[in-house]
């Protein structure tokens, strides 16, 4: 059997190396747009190993550039870097030292995973078809994000492809679900106000009550999913805030609503956009009160494209197995890794990292959610093979046999 260079070199002292920077990232995060001592830290990495031209494309984020030794497109692969306002609960001794914010999506997983494929690519630079570029993203958790800002700052100039991964920790780690065409919703947020009229809480027909208002509005509005959109669509309106008030004997002025919207159409996630404003329009002015209504397209739904899709799908198979291509629907979630779409084409993978033990899984955004570390050593050996992968040539062999 003719060696090549995946198996000339020990790829578990790779690994060892990535789940030390992964808790190193996990112990410091840091929120959206506020990733300085993060994105520090990777730059730093990054310049310690060969043949890499490390830049700094905005003021939180880092590009680096391996150019290999043999003909071939440019391919840029992606990982992002912020944490979320989350007091973290997992009890690690790794656990976050920056009170309030936590790593609970995989984001430490991400650019671990991706500063160790950057690590073992540059060591056989030679052997690597065209260009490569490492996207360290900042701002993935907050609109408009940093893939936007990173498209502007032109970090896509001669890409032909580009691919993300996620680590997931509702499947099992070895398993790797990966979708041609759409993968991640629209996601949306909308904020409205309603105005009445405040006075003492014991003379409430002296008022306008604005969270008696508001309480109908809401339940109104979980008729639009199930009266108003087809079922065979797939849609989802949440309501996540509703303030007002600030005394127990004081009907307030005003109310304040907040919800997200996730959809995969066009027309349905303008169709619901339009309804919300006019249930609260029709709800409000029954009772005399106004309202102030705000809603904001977010990030565009993730779609794999098939030809990549279809690469990928043979690499898994190949490296792991048939067994471990799971075959899912879209997910709900949203990923500003649509940005890079709007531009070349690219695909989104989802890395299993659930544990064996299921009482050790929580969903992503919890005070408790952790990765099984063992999912790293997948998207690593995912990523040093990716290359070869979307340039035809997973059968090369190093110059030097």
């Amino acid at each position: 059997m003719e060696k090549t260079v995946f198996n000339q070199v020990d790829i578990s002292s790779y690994i060892d190396e990535v789940v030390k920077w992964r808790r190193h990232l996990h112990k410091y995060p840091e929120l959206s747009y506020k990733e300085k001592q993060t994105s520090q830290f990777v730059y730093k990495t990054l310049s310690n190993f060969n043949n890499l031209e490390v830049t700094r494309p905005t003021e939180t984020s880092v590009m680096a550039t391996l150019t290999g030794g043999l003909p071939g497109k440019t391919i840029a692969f992606r990982a992002d870097m912020d944490a979320l306002p989350i007091e973290e609960e997992t009890g690690l001794s790794f656990a976050s030292q920056n009170k309030g914010v936590m790593h609970a999506c995989g984001h430490d997983g991400h650019t671990a995973m991706l500063l160790g494929a950057a690590k073992f690519l540059s060591h056989i630079q030679q052997d690597i078809p065209g260009k490569i570029i490492f996207l360290f993203q900042h701002a993935e958790e907050q609109f408009p994000g940093g893939a936007k800002e990173l498209v502007e700052a032109g970090v896509l100039h001669g890409v032909s492809e580009i691919v993300g991964m996620h680590l997931f920790s509702p499947i099992p780690t070895g398993t790797i679900s990966i979708k041609s065409g759409i993968f991640t919703a629209n996601s949306d947020i909308f904020d409205l106000h309603i105005i009445g009229k405040g006075g003492h809480s014991s003379e409430p027909q002296e008022t306008i009550d604005p969270i008696a208002i508001g309480a109908q509005v809401v339940n109104n509005l979980q008729h639009i999913i199930s009266r108003k959109i087809d079922p065979a669509e797939r849609a989802v309106v949440s309501i996540t805030e509703f303030k007002g008030g600030t005394a127990k004997n004081i009907i307030p002025e005003t109310v304040q609503i907040g919800g997200s919207v996730r959809t995969f159409s066009k027309g349905v996630r303008e169709k619901i956009a339009l309804q919300i404003e006019k249930i609260a329009s029709g709800v409000v002015k029954a009772h005399g009160a106004s309202y102030d209504y705000h809603y904001q397209y977010g990030y565009d739904s993730v779609y794999n494209d098939p030809d990549m899709t279809l690469k990928i799908k043979q690499l898994v198979q190949e490296t792991f197995g048939f067994s471990s291509i799971l075959e899912a629907p879209p997910i709900m979630g949203g990923e500003d890794f649509s940005a890079y779409l709007q531009k070349v084409p690219g695909c989104f993978i989802g890395i299993g990292a659930g544990h064996p033990d299921y009482k050790e899984n929580f969903p992503h955004h919890h005070p408790k959610f952790n990765i099984d570390e063992n999912a790293l050593e997948v998207g690593v050996k995912l990523w040093i093979r990716m290359p070869f992968c979307l340039q035809n040539s997973l059968g090369f062999k190093s110059k030097e046999e």
